[in-house]
């Protein structure tokens, strides 16, 4: 028979919900514990990604709820966006309706589950008593000289006269109306991002966050030391700066390469001849990720135009590019094609003069036989007085020299380009800004705010802003004059919303102010953050800049939002991440119907370790399924014999054990022991989930339970009572009910944590030391029946010894009994 899980689930789901034992408490006298996930957009209904995430979330939690910890873990709604407007506009309804909706269906699937959440702190970013604050933010930070306007190229749609968000470019083209999709430049707002970029940099306040997502932030950020360079224009005073991290080939510069987006640039096109507007057209509407990718074709023209070279006057082509961004240095590059490879292939392909400037020490270079650029170190050659130097030390020299001659000075970029956040598009925190003819840009004062979004509008009726139909809204007063005004109709970047969400959790009720500080204080930073790595450059860099604002404001102490963070891996089906357009998802709520939240939590936590991608399998399901009806029917079998002996101390002074029930003993402590390992010290909950199911197939190995005597049973008992301790963390409603069946008083998590004794794992475990090489790189202790085959396997999971693996091939794995594992690698 299967265990009835669908009247356990709900039993316990309303039990939990009566004693409110996830609300958590301000101020409390227990350690806090702060669990979030990256909260989700309300698309209608979880996926079996939303369901592998907030599992991971909730095992955390209920683990540290059962150490005694005061958890948090809330839940709220990434509910602004473009996708809600498109839905509401296909569905010819309004985003609040269709929002609203979709949040009612997912809250309910989320209790299905029984994620234990606290809804008292609940957030939905759509709603005008969490996007005040947004706006209120904005104003703080246009206070401090943070927040600017000023123009930068958009996708523009001519026929909708309208600018379209990435999303809303398909194929080069308006998701609209199919028009081809040009760049325009318009004016938009920016956040100054930049002005944090040292501080990005420092991770030093975070405690646990991947190297991984460390080294992208880092990346994207690209803080670079190097010279500027100043090119004076042939027959003009019109300079272009060019930032170079190579000043010792400066000598051996014979073109500039330039974006048809920079400003000089966008002025030669006033006068341009036909062809070289239509190539600088043609860039523009490319994709920057694909104009700068090493595969692309580098193209150019040359525009007719000459720069002098700072160091020595010689004249310098202008030629106009497609591999030239202005999001790095300043937007314009010097060329030394002789030493730079893809200047070299853009020279020969386009015949511009090469100049050797730092020759090999080894074997002098001949220009003519040059098949691809020298970018090693060298002696200066060509070079005026600097000839003669070694090219690496010649780089501060020529920079102090350049400085002197006030041709240049050195200097420090970064990649990292100050945050557009306008949007042009109605589903969005609306901008707190008015224009008055009289008084200019004006700030909305805080007692106005929110400024709230209009509710009628002309969603798919317009080719323009849907902001924009409705006059009664954009036309105001001004607050400082009381003169007519009107009202800023770009709306934030959803991006904004989802920046500073877990602080608000911290207080979310608050009307008087985003959240009380004593309150932040209490809870910030988050304890273990959870989400997508496909964050890491985008929405966990504009929460660290957030809160490192928000800190400087006063508002919060800590320096970081998120001390510990796991980026989970994707759900896959048929080896490819599950998408409704490749027809390969999975219903959650199908599976949970037939099957139980249990075991849908059980398996995505089986499938593979939290940080890995998990391939959806049926067959792996139903073996949850099995599992749990396994643990049901063990405790359905030995109900009596467990509740009479549960509370039993063993008495092997009177009584001795055989040594089945001994090897049993050993499973209970050795998992329990195993199971907490797992979750504090490397998050695995598959292995965690592996060593229970291993344990309760040693207990299933005792057949003749009527044979044991006192001590014996007790021993048994022990091993059966650990199960639901242990299984809760995963498979918490069938962990309450077994808990309850053994005639517990308290709820599973308020046993607290069980212990495992030393004493029953001392003869039965030896340590094994772990050489690589001959070097040793880590310890283990298994059990002293272990297997060779099974010892060599443990023994490459240890984290210094997979480290120290990276790369190299196994030849050979020698075990010395009870002693040495031996491993020869190359």
């Amino acid at each position: 028979m299967e265990y009835p899980f669908e009247k356990i689930e709900k039993k316990w789901q309303n039990i939990w919900a009566e004693k409110k034992i996830f609300d958590a408490e301000d101020f409390s006298e227990k350690p806090k514990y702060y669990v979030l996930s990256m909260f989700p957009y309300p698309s209608g209904a979880l996926h079996m990604g939303h369901v592998s995430n907030y599992s991971i979330a909730d095992a955390i939690s209920r683990y540290k709820m059962m150490q005694g910890f005061n958890v948090m873990q809330p839940m709220g709604y990434d509910s602004f966006g473009l996708p809600a407007e498109n839905y509401a506009i296909e569905h010819n309804s309004h985003p609040r309706i269709t929002t609203d909706e979709n949040i009612n269906i997912m809250r309910n699937q989320f209790d299905s589950i029984g994620f234990g959440l606290d809804w008292e702190r609940e957030v939905s970013t759509c709603h005008s008593d969490y996007y005040r604050w947004g706006q209120w933010l904005f104003k703080k930070m246009y206070e401090k000289g943070l927040v600017y306007k000023k123009t930068s190229f958009v996708n523009w749609c001519e026929s909708c006269q309208t600018v379209l968000a990435n999303e809303q470019v398909e194929d080069g083209k308006c998701w609209r109306c199919e028009t081809v999709v040009r760049q325009k430049e318009l004016e938009q707002w920016f956040f100054k991002i930049t002005e944090y970029a040292e501080e990005l940099l420092d991770f030093s306040k975070v405690i646990e966050w991947p190297e991984r997502v460390k080294t992208m932030q880092t990346n994207w950020i690209g803080k670079s030391f190097g010279t500027e360079m100043w090119f004076k224009l042939e027959d003009s005073d019109d300079i272009i700066k060019v930032f170079t991290t190579r000043p010792d080939t400066i000598f051996g510069c014979t073109f500039m390469a330039v974006p048809p987006e920079h400003p000089l640039m966008m002025k030669w096109l006033e006068k341009a001849d036909s062809e070289i507007k239509k190539f600088c057209d043609k860039v523009m509407n490319e994709d920057k990720i694909t104009r700068t990718a090493e595969e692309t074709t580098k193209e150019g023209m040359f525009t007719g135009r000459y720069a002098l070279n700072p160091v020595n006057g010689e004249k310098v082509q202008i030629w106009v590019t497609n591999y030239v961004l202005m999001d790095y240095g300043t937007g314009a590059v010097m060329a030394v094609p002789a030493h730079d490879q893809r200047d070299f292939e853009f020279a020969k392909k386009y015949d511009i003069p090469i100049k050797i400037v730092i020759q090999n020490p080894e074997k002098s270079l001949v220009l003519k036989e040059m098949t691809k650029a020298y970018i090693e170190p060298g002696i200066l050659v060509n070079s005026a007085q600097f000839d003669g130097m070694e090219s690496v030390a010649s780089q501060k020299a020529i920079t102090d020299w350049m400085v002197q001659q006030k041709t240049g000075k050195h200097t420090i970029t970064y990649r990292l380009r100050d945050w557009g956040i306008s949007r042009q598009r109605y589903w969005g925190t609306p901008i707190p800004i008015v224009y008055c003819e009289k008084c200019g840009t004006v700030l909305v004062p805080d007692e106005d705010l929110p400024v709230k979004l209009p509710e009628d509008v002309q969603l798919g009726k317009t080719t323009q802003n849907p902001l924009l139909s409705v006059p009664e809204w954009i036309n105001t007063t001004c607050p400082q004059c009381g003169g007519t005004a009107r009202r800023e109709t770009d709306t934030m970047d959803t991006f904004v919303d989802s920046s500073w969400y877990f602080a608000r959790y911290a207080d979310a009720k608050n009307d008087k102010i985003p959240f009380d500080k004593e309150k932040a204080d209490f809870w910030l930073p988050v304890d273990q953050y959870i989400g997508g790595i496909e964050h890491a450059v985008m929405h966990l860099m504009y929460a660290r800049f957030f809160h490192k604002f928000m800190r400087d404001i006063g508002l919060v102490s800590s320096d970081e939002p998120f001390a510990r963070l796991l980026t989970q891996g994707m759900v896959t089906k048929d080896g490819a991440k599950m998408s409704k357009s490749k027809g390969n998802t999975v219903d959650p709520q199908y599976i949970i119907d037939r099957y139980g939240a249990d075991t849908v939590r059980v398996f995505m936590l089986f499938a593979s370790p939290p940080d890995k991608d998990s391939e959806w399998s049926d067959e792996g399901v139903k073996g949850s399924f099995r599992f749990l009806n396994r643990v049901w029917r063990l405790f359905e079998e030995n109900l009596e014999l467990i509740k009479e002996n549960s509370a039993a101390k063993e008495r092997e002074e009177a009584q001795s054990i055989f040594a089945e029930i001994k090897e049993l003993r050993f499973s209970t402590h050795f998992t329990i022991k195993k199971v907490l390992n797992d979750i504090e010290d490397r998050m695995q909950f598959n292995t965690a989930i592996a060593a229970i199911m291993e344990h309760l197939n040693n207990i299933y190995s005792i057949t003749e339970t009527d044979k044991l005597n006192d001590t014996e049973k007790a021993v048994f008992a022990e091993a059966c009572t650990v199960i639901p301790r242990l299984l809760y963390f995963f498979a918490p409603h069938i962990s309450e009910e077994l808990w309850k069946l053994m005639e517990r008083e308290e709820l599973v998590h308020e046993a607290g944590i069980p212990e495992f004794n030393k004493e029953f794992l001392k003869k039965d475990e030896v340590t094994y030391v772990v050489q690589i090489m001959g070097k040793v790189r880590g310890k283990m202790e298994v059990p002293i029946n272990t297997s060779q085959e099974e010892i060599k396997k443990l023994a490459l999971e240890i984290e210094n010894v997979k480290k120290y693996m990276e790369g190299k091939e196994i030849k050979k794995i020698i075990v010395v009994p009870k002693k040495l594992v031996s491993i020869v690698a190359k």
